[in-house]
């Protein structure tokens, strides 16, 4: 045996699976096609939103409480700001469905939050310009997190512990045998007793075939703006957002470098078949959508993209993630297909991936998650 626990795919999750475990065995290695954050992964774009209020999703708020605890370990454990806590807004049609879901959310776990009408919008949030008929949540435990630093810094605190990275060794293929599982790059192999996938838009290539018609990799875009008065955007005064109304939606987050507002449309992922090879730059019809809406949304920006750039992210049909193992006797373990949404909840899930893997624990409630959901009789 080479050790104990391979993770493939040092991203947003195994990044902080390889963290985890790290905690429990000394006998750990990482595996990463490129260098840790590289700029071609889901990790790309300097910031993701963290909220407790997630609409629809009530199962995942146990693990966004854990989530919220193990960012905090790693700012402590590595000394890096990784998650400004600035609050977050949810806004949209007062009486509308996303409103409705997120209050449901809200109410169902208890999640801290405040309801604010156009008028205590106008005066806390003057930035965003609100229809007449839309109000706003707030979720005061919200804020952004910092992916390279995040990613960095879960990598960093898993080789202060004795994990070993192999930086620049993409994974070509995994075999199970009767002792282990057999990773190979090339012509070089290691075995492992049990190994984690968590190679985002590349998981398809490891999978087994009943779990590929279920998933599919989308090209995710994201875009920035100026703001016309930079003061007004800061995490102190601009906390991150989510806005939904009919056909348009918009998510952003402050000007953490104090220059430029991140504002996305939202929901607007397109099916890629090839992870390494898509198109970066915004089509013409995206770039107007999205000027169209921010023009609407925050009339604060200057309406012209000055930065954008697209990633590749693993979806699965039900838009819920992969956590468990690929089947019951199995010794591979995947930690992918989070739908574009799944680096709020990477420590937790990091957490839930490593303690499984290494036969620590077996978590209930977690059938939203299991592959097994995708295998039919």
């Amino acid at each position: 045996m080479d050790g104990k626990l391979a993770v493939i795919g040092l991203g947003s999750i195994g990044s902080m699976a390889l963290w985890q475990a790290s905690r429990l065995s000394d006998s750990v290695v990482g595996f990463e096609a490129h260098t840790p954050a590289h700029g071609r992964s889901a990790v790309g774009g300097d910031t993701r939103l963290f909220r407790m209020i997630y609409r629809g999703s009530p199962a995942q708020y146990p693990i966004l409480e854990r989530s919220r605890d193990l960012w905090a370990e790693l700012e402590a454990e590595t000394g890096q700001d990784i998650l400004t806590r600035c609050g977050g807004l949810s806004m949209g049609t007062t009486d509308g469905p996303y409103l409705r879901s997120i209050l449901e959310t809200a109410r169902i776990n208890g999640a801290a939050h405040q309801i604010l009408s156009r008028e205590e919008m106008a005066e806390r949030y003057p930035q965003h310009n609100l229809r007449a008929d839309d109000s706003a949540v707030f979720d005061p435990n919200a804020g952004v997190l910092r992916t390279d630093r995040a990613v960095t810094a879960g990598i960093a605190a898993a080789q202060a512990n004795g994990a070993t990275v192999l930086g620049n060794t993409p994974v070509t293929s995994i075999r199970e045998t009767n002792d282990g599982v057999v990773v190979s790059s090339g012509d070089t192999s290691w075995t492992f007793e049990n190994v984690i996938v968590a190679s985002g838009g590349w998981s398809r290539r490891l999978m087994p075939d009943y779990l590929k018609p279920h998933t599919e990799t989308r090209r995710v875009f994201l875009s920035w703006f100026v703001a016309r008065d930079a003061a007004q955007f800061t995490p102190e005064k601009f906390p991150t957002f989510n806005r939904m109304y009919e056909d348009r939606s918009m998510y952003g987050a402050p000007a953490v470098d104090g220059v430029t507002v991140k504002a996305t449309l939202d929901g607007r992922g397109t099916v890629t078949t090839d992870p390494d090879a898509f198109p970066r730059e915004l089509s013409a019809a995206e770039i107007a959508d999205t000027l169209g809406t921010v023009t609407e949304f925050l009339p604060g920006l200057v309406p012209s993209i000055v930065r954008s750039d697209a990633f590749p992210d693993l979806y699965t049909e039900d838009r819920n993630p992969l956590l468990g193992w690929f089947g019951g006797s199995s010794r591979i373990y995947c930690a992918t297909g989070f739908s574009g949404g799944g680096f709020k909840n990477a420590t937790g899930f990091g957490h839930i991936a490593a303690y499984e893997a290494l036969g620590k624990q077996s978590l209930d409630g977690l059938e939203f998650v299991r592959p097994e959901r995708f295998r039919t009789s």
